[in-house]
């Protein structure tokens, strides 16, 4: 299994989609090649794509809109999200529990993407009511990144794994193994398999802390 080689030996998108990135990655790679390094994971991802394909017109610069923030007292579905300084707050919480019928409002992962594109973007005219669309599925703007969800997921199967009960510090032995697994081309998700396959890996590594280093040799035995 090869090392994740670096970004400037890298020659086509396809070989770069094969390996995991943070977004803090991203954004330095983006920044290195003079386009646009502000948004979500997966809109760098994209300008990084249209840069291996020769899109210069996806790649510009990012440009914001500044907009004078004004105070709305009253909120309807009309308002604009920059017109009414739209916060993931009680107020709105309050706002949209009304409108729904719903006593404990909550937002959903794909309003508050929406709602930070709208920020970023300047977009003055996303409404509430857009908002509100987005939240019965009626309408799309922007879907939550759900790639970087993949190391929560990672840890939550790491640990559920009655074989890694024997660990002293799971979150560790978790971080170890998602290493390998990111900095490679197989899938990123956490398998039983892995721990066959790297307990030498996670002995070498162990620093000196006998608990893991004993748990991870009892692995290969």
């Amino acid at each position: 299994m090869g090392r994740r080689p670096a970004f400037e030996e890298i020659k086509t998108y396809e070989e770069f989609s094969k390996y995991y990135w943070y977004r803090e990655e991203l954004v330095v790679i983006c920044k290195g090649l003079g386009i646009c390094a502000s948004g979500y994971k997966a809109e760098l991802n994209e300008r990084i794509e249209a840069y291996f394909k020769g899109k210069p017109s996806q790649i510009k610069k990012c440009r914001r809109k500044r907009v004078a923030k004004k105070t709305v007292t009253e909120l309807s579905l009309e308002n604009g999200l920059i017109e009414c300084d739209f916060r993931f707050s009680q107020r709105f919480r309050d706002f949209f529990s009304e409108e729904t019928g719903i006593k404990n409002f909550k937002f959903n992962a794909d309003m508050v993407a929406s709602a930070r594109k709208v920020r970023e973007t300047g977009d003055n005219a996303f409404t509430l009511g857009d908002l509100l669309d987005i939240y019965y599925g009626r309408k799309s703007y922007a879907q939550y990144d759900k790639i970087s969800l993949q190391w929560n997921k990672f840890v939550k199967d790491f640990c559920a794994d009655p074989s890694t009960a024997q660990f002293p510090n799971k979150l560790k032995v978790a971080a170890r193994l998602w290493k390998e697994v990111r900095e490679s081309t197989r899938e990123k998700v956490y398998k039983h398999e892995l721990l066959e396959e790297f307990g030498k890996t996670l002995i070498s590594h162990a620093e000196g802390k006998t608990g893991i280093a004993q748990s991870a040799a009892a692995l290969l035995q």
